[in-house]
C-alpha cells in the first residue's frame, strides 16, 4: 500500500482537510522530483486535492485544480500509448482505479455553475461525447441550456435523463415547463408504471403538473386534490406546497394559507414554498407572523431564497423599501430562478421610483414563470406608472387572448381600462364578467367598487362589497365598505367597519385615517366650545391628517401590483 492509496483512503472517508494538506505536499514534492509518482499518480492526487478543495467551497481555484488534473491525464494517455505490450494488463488494472475523467469535467462544470459561469460550464459538458454522459450530466446540461433559453436542447437532454432513468420526476417537470405534452411525457414512464405495483398515480400526477405549466389551475387543483385523497399519498408534503401554490395562482388565497399551513405542521422544517406564505401573510398584514416564520427558517438554513425573500416581505409592507430591495438582492444571489424573489426586488424599486429597473426584474419572473398572473401585474403596473398605458394595454390583451377569458384575466384587462376615460365602460362590463365566474374574487370586487365610487353609486357599492363579505373577511374590503358608509352618513356602522379592517391589519392606514376623520366630524361641540387660539390648533390638526394622507399615497395602490392574489 502506498501513499497515494492512503490519500484514496482518507478521501473515502470524507477526512478532506487531511486529504488537502496531505495531497499538497505530496504534489510539491512531485514538482520538485517528477520522478517521485507516475503519471497516474500524479492525477491522482491532483484529483484529491481538488475534490478536497471544491469541499470547502472554494469552487474557483477547485475548477483550476480540476483543470490540471485534465492536463496530466493528457499527459498519461500519450505515455500510455508508448508503452509496450508487456505492461499492458498492469497498465489496464491501473486505469481502472484512476478517478473518472468525465467526473472530472462534471466537477468543473459544477464549480462554474455555482460561481454563475453558466456558459463555461455548458462548453465543459458539452466537450463530452453524448454516449458518454450519465444521467447526471444530462440533468445538469438540461437545466444549463433551459436557463440559456436554449429549449430544444433542454428538451433533448430531459428526454435523454428519462430514457436512462424514467422515474426521474423533476425531469418530468423540467420537459413539462418547456410545454411538451403531457401525454408524450406520460408515454416514457409507461413501460415502468406497468411493470411496478402502486405506481398508477404516477400518470395521475403527470396530468396535474400538465395542467400546472398550462395555466389550467382549475382542473390542476382538481386532479392534485384527487391524488392527494388518495390513501398512499394522503399528506404528501410536496403535493400539498404544490396545491397551496396552485391555489394562490388561481386567487384563492385562503384555500393557498390554509394548504401552506397543514403541509408546515407535517413539516416543520419545510423551506419550499415558503416565500409565498410569507407574502400572503405579510400582504394580510400579519406581520409579527411573518417576522417569526422569517426567524425560523433562516435557523434551517440561510443558503436558501426562501428566508430572505420573508425577510424582504415584512421589511416591504413595514414600507422600509431599501431594506426590501436588498433582500430581495439577497435572494436572487442565492437562487436566480426565484420568481418571489423577483417580484420582491421588482416591487421595492417600483415603490422607489425606479420603475425601468423594476419592468427588467418582471420580464425576468415573466420568462421564468409564464404562467403566474402576478408576473403579468407588476410589469402592467410598472407601465401604467410611467404613463405607458398602449405598452399596459398591449400586455392585458395578450395575457387575455393566451390564458382565455377568467376572472383574473378580465379583472387585469378591466384594470387598464380603468385607466382611461374612453374606456371605462369596457372595464365595468370585463368586471361584470369576472364576477359572473367568480362573485368572491378580492380583486374584481376593489375595481368594481372604485368604479361604482367615482360615479357615486354608493348603495351599490354597499350592496356589492356586503355580498362579497358574506364568506369571507379581507380588510380592504372592510375598509372600502366603510368608506362608502361614510358616504351614506351612516357612520356607526362605518367605524365598526373600520375597526374590523384594523384588527385584519392593524398596519392598515388609510383605515386608521378614516376612523380619525370620523371622530373629528363626530365632536363638533370641541371646536365652538375652543377659543380661536384652540381654533387654530385644531386647523393644524386637519394639516397633519393632510399631511398622513400624502405619505400613505405611494402605498395606497401596493396591492395591485405587488402580486396580489
Amino acid at each position: 500500500m502506498n501513499v497515494i492509496d492512503h490519500v484514496r483512503d482518507m478521501a473515502a472517508a470524507g477526512l478532506h482537510s487531511n486529504v488537502r494538506v496531505l495531497s499538497s505536499l505530496l504534489l510539491t514534492m512531485s514538482n520538485n522530483n517528477p520522478e517521485l509518482f507516475s503519471p497516474a499518480q500524479k492525477y491522482q492526487l491532483l484529483v484529491y486535492h481538488a475534490d478536497a478543495i471544491f469541499h470547502d467551497k472554494e469552487y474557483r481555484n477547485a475548477a483550476c485544480k480540476y483543470s490540471m488534473a485534465l492536463q496530466q491525464k493528457k499527459v498519461l494517455s500519450k505515455t500510455s500509448k508508448v508503452r509496450t505490450s508487456t505492461g499492458g494488463a498492469a497498465s489496464n488494472i491501473q486505469a481502472q482505479n484512476l478517478p473518472s475523467e468525465i467526473e472530472v469535467k462534471y466537477k468543473i462544470a459544477e464549480c462554474y455553475t455555482i460561481l454563475k459561469l453558466e456558459k463555461d460550464a455548458i462548453a465543459v459538458l458539452d466537450g463530452i461525447p453524448s454516449r458518454q454522459r450519465t444521467p447526471k450530466i444530462n440533468m445538469m446540461l438540461a437545466n444549463l441550456y433551459r436557463k440559456a433559453g436554449q429549449e430544444r436542447s433542454a428538451v433533448t437532454s430531459y428526454k435523454e435523463v428519462l430514457r436512462q432513468c424514467p422515474l426521474a420526476l423533476d425531469a418530468i417537470i423540467g420537459l413539462l415547463s418547456l410545454s411538451v405534452r403531457g401525454a408524450e411525457v406520460a408515454s416514457m414512464t409507461l413501460d415502468v408504471i406497468q411493470s411496478i405495483p402502486n405506481l398508477d398515480w404516477l400518470s395521475v400526477w403527470i396530468k396535474a403538473y400538465a395542467f400546472i405549466h398550462t395555466g389550467d389551475n382549475h382542473r390542476a387543483i382538481n386532479t392534485i386534490c384527487s391524488l392527494e385523497k388518495k390513501s398512499l399519498l394522503r399528506d404528501n408534503v410536496d403535493l400539498l406546497v404544490s396545491l397551496a401554490d396552485v391555489y394562490f395562482r388561481a386567487g384563492d388565497t385562503k384555500n393557498a394559507t390554509l394548504k401552506f399551513e397543514q403541509a408546515q405542521m407535517l413539516d416543520p422544517y419545510l423551506i419550499k414554498g415558503m416565500d409565498v406564505y410569507g407574502y400572503l401573510m405579510a400582504r394580510e398584514g400579519h406581520l409579527e407572523d411573518v417576522e417569526v416564520l422569517g426567524g425560523r427558517l433562516f435557523n434551517i438554513s440561510d443558503q436558501h431564497a426562501e428566508p430572505w425573500v420573508i425577510s424582504g416581505c415584512h421589511s416591504f409592507y413595514s414600507k422600509r423599501y431599501s431594506r426590501a430591495l436588498y433582500l430581495g438582492a439577497k435572494a436572487i444571489q442565492l437562487n436566480s430562478n426565484s420568481v418571489q424573489a423577483l417580484l420582491l426586488k421588482g416591487a421595492a424599486l417600483r415603490n422607489m421610483g425606479r420603475v425601468q429597473e423594476a419592468i427588467i426584474h418582471f420580464r425576468e419572473a415573466m420568462r421564468l414563470a409564464p404562467c403566474r398572473l402576478d408576473c403579468y401585474e407588476g410589469l402592467i403596473d410598472c407601465y401604467l406608472a410611467s404613463n405607458g398605458i398602449r405598452e399596459a394595454m398591449g400586455m392585458a390583451n395578450n395575457i387575455y387572448k393566451t390564458l382565455g377569458a377568467n376572472a383574473q384575466t378580465l379583472t387585469i384587462l378591466a384594470t387598464v381600462c380603468l385607466e382611461d376615460p374612453v374606456t371605462q365602460e369596457k372595464a365595468k362590463s370585463l368586471l361584470d364578467r369576472a364576477l359572473a365566474q367568480r362573485p368572491d374574487y378580492t380583486k374584481a370586487v376593489v375595481k368594481k367598487a372604485e368604479l361604482l365610487s367615482r360615479e357615486q353609486k354608493y348603495e351599490e357599492g354597499i350592496a356589492l362589497l356586503r355580498n362579497a363579505l358574506a364568506n369571507q373577511s379581507d380588510c380592504v374590503l372592510h375598509r372600502m365598505l366603510g368608506d362608502f358608509l361614510v358616504a351614506v352618513n351612516d357612520y356607526q356602522e362605518a367605524m365598526d367597519q373600520y375597526s374590523i379592517a384594523l384588527s385584519l391589519d392593524p398596519n392598515d392606514q388609510k383605515s386608521l385615517e378614516g376612523m380619525q376623520k370620523m371622530e373629528k366630524e363626530e365632536s363638533p361641540t370641541d371646536a365652538t366650545v375652543e377659543l380661536d387660539g384652540d381654533d387654530m390648533e385644531g386647523s393644524g390638526e386637519d394639516g397633519d391628517l393632510e399631511g398622513s394622507d400624502s405619505e400613505a399615497a405611494p402605498w395606497a395602490d401596493q396591492e395591485q401590483w405587488f402580486g396580489m392574489q
